[in-house]
């Protein structure tokens, strides 16, 4: 007999397969155990859900802008993925192992290996909207419950740890920024004061308008005295005692508006000197206000360090806390190896039933 060519011919032909009441009791006693396999022992399926917290939806929105604090650790960037390369680093895998006391649980010697337990025993993945899940499937129950729920919160806590320690890297810089912020402001403020001393002006600016507004008022007088001057002589010689008042006040007038039109800047109170000093008063002031600027930013945004350092506990948002899946969960590896052999064993008769060409009689 020449032997078949192909494989279901060889396994239909073979030693234990050949007799047909042999192989179908090989094969339902094969399929009935991937059967049971598939159903005992029993794996239970643990998830959570989460999602990275936006301050606005704390209500804290207004609270954050008005103190200087940053809305988030990690800017504009995509928090969800931040989440996910977190909660699967190493770090946040010991961390769980720690928490379960995994090594003795499992009876695993090494870290690295309780690791990389770890690592295929749970997912952690992202669904749509940036909602984060964790899951596994266990045939303990309190132990699935138990990994999802310490993945959760290490991932939770070194995310906090991440943002509490940028938070500290910034009040420090605040810190030193604002002391520098606060020395150029008192010399700013010495500045000034030493100049409204030096020129006896409590408000400079109120003092200086005065004074640029005096050569107009001097032009008004004296055109009041030479019209008063013009009627007198009318009257009355130069002789008079009147006239001569008159006369005397124009000259004395006159000579203060000159000194006031002069460009001089040594002349006191004179247009040289209005125009030296509030240049300089301008100069002064507005460095006064940019220090007092720059003080006050640079408070407001060490204040706000507070505020994120509140927040940062609340780094992500439990949508979901961890639950056992009620639908029945079955062992898939199993359940395909029966199917194969369920389709194995049906190849194998219909070959019986229409054996190729070559093949028939056999």
């Amino acid at each position: 007999m020449t032997p078949p060519k192909d494989i279901i011919g060889a396994l239909r032909n073979s030693r234990y397969l050949h007799d047909r009441r042999k192989r179908l009791t090989i094969f339902a006693v094969l399929i009935v155990l991937c059967g049971l396999l598939t159903l005992f022992p029993q794996r239970y399926h643990a998830a959570m859900t989460m999602t990275p917290t936006d301050p606005a939806s704390l209500g804290l929105s207004s609270a954050l802008g008005e103190s200087g604090a940053v809305n988030s650790v990690f800017g504009t960037q995509a928090a969800v993925e931040v989440v996910l390369k977190v909660g699967r680093s190493k770090q946040t895998r010991i961390d769980v192992i720690r928490r379960l006391d995994l090594k003795k649980k499992l009876g695993i010697a090494s870290t690295e290996a309780a690791v990389r337990w770890v690592d295929r025993a749970v997912d952690i993945r992202s669904l749509r909207g940036g909602i984060v899940t964790i899951e596994t499937w266990e045939t303990d129950p309190d132990l699935a419950l138990g990994l999802v729920g310490a993945l959760a919160d290490s991932t939770r806590d070194s995310l906090a740890r991440i943002g509490k320690r940028q938070t500290a890297y910034k009040r420090t810089v605040l810190a030193r920024l604002l002391r520098d912020a606060d020395k150029k402001l008192v010399d700013a403020q010495n500045n000034y004061d030493r100049f409204r001393l030096v020129t006896r002006y409590a408000q400079p600016a109120n003092v200086i308008a005065g004074i640029g507004t005096r050569v107009a008022y001097l032009k008004e007088v004296i055109r009041s005295k030479e019209t008063q001057l013009f009627a007198a002589r009318q009257f009355a010689t130069d002789q008079n005692q009147s006239v001569r008042q008159l006369l005397a006040e124009i000259a004395s007038l006159k000579d203060q508006l000159k000194r006031s039109v002069s460009v001089d800047d040594k002349q006191l109170d004179s247009v040289g000197d209005v125009v030296e000093k509030s240049t300089r008063v301008r100069e002064l002031e507005r460095i006064l206000e940019i220090a007092h600027a720059r003080h006050d930013n640079y408070e407001r945004l060490f204040e706000g360090t507070s505020v994120e350092d509140i927040t940062k506990d609340a780094v992500v948002r439990i949508i979901e806390e961890p639950y056992i899946d009620a639908d029945r969960q079955y062992n898939l590896i199993p359940m395909m190896i029966g199917l194969l052999l369920a389709m194995l064993a049906v190849a194998i008769e219909f070959y019986g039933l229409r054996p190729p060409v070559g093949n028939k009689g056999q």
